[in-house]
């Protein structure tokens, strides 16, 4: 696929170890809700290190906009991110994607696992279609929930939080549990959207074949 090199038209951070980055999009470009792209750093020594990340913008707008999560203390593309500024250029690579939406369910994000999901969010709120979609959110401690507000507005109490390292009022607190996921599925028919860390991951697909959802149910990605 054609390779596309865009400037970078802003960098802000989300939350302490999270940032977003917005881009001018290229002419004729298109993806899906849900995809992402492999970016390269548009520097010598970069430009053959690609990542994934995930599009959080919408498909129709005229920018692209990326929410990414830095490892300060780990060499690498993701720590470079950190000293990209305005007028620094990110080369494209091709899209990919296995989640999309494909109609109303619960969606199981761990961490900067949550990104797939935020672009498909924003598109069923332009449609006026968020329905009765739920979102559990898995993090560590309360500052590390991504666009917890954003969320909050477009979910209602349908946004469900649980923090693992810390016990804060209104927050579920530990793991997720088949329990968990019971409790907090409002209907049993419903699709399952997940995505996270690998061993999270495997983790939820026993408690969902525990609850006998059938694969056929579960949309994923790992990352």
């Amino acid at each position: 696929m054609k390779q596309h090199i865009v400037k970078i038209q802003s960098v802000e951070k989300v939350t302490h170890d999270v940032l977003k980055i917005v881009t001018e999009k290229p002419k004729q470009y298109h993806f899906t809700p849900g995809q992402a792209t492999d970016i390269s750093i548009n520097k010598e020594g970069l430009r053959d290190v690609k990542n994934p990340f995930t599009f959080t913008s919408l498909p129709e707008e005229n920018h692209l906009e990326f929410i990414i999560k830095t490892y300060p203390s780990h060499q690498g593309e993701t720590n470079e991110l950190l000293h990209l500024k305005t007028s620094d250029e990110l080369i494209l690579h091709e899209i990919f994607g296995a989640i999309h939406y494909k109609g109303e369910g619960v969606f199981i994000a761990g961490g900067a696992g949550v990104t797939p999901f935020i672009s498909i969010f924003r598109d069923l709120k332009s449609k006026n279609e968020i329905g009765n979609n739920t979102l559990i959110f898995a993090n560590k401690t309360k500052n590390d929930i991504i666009l917890e507000e954003e969320f909050k507005k477009l979910l209602g109490t349908n946004f469900i939080n649980i923090l693992s390292n810390e016990k804060v009022d209104g927050y579920a607190n530990g793991q997720i549990t088949k329990e968990f996921i019971q409790e907090n599925r409002s209907s049993p028919d419903k699709l399952f959207y997940l995505c996270g860390p690998p061993a999270m991951m495997e983790a939820i697909e026993k408690q969902l074949a525990d609850l006998q959802i059938d694969k056929q149910s579960i949309v994923k990605e790992d990352f």
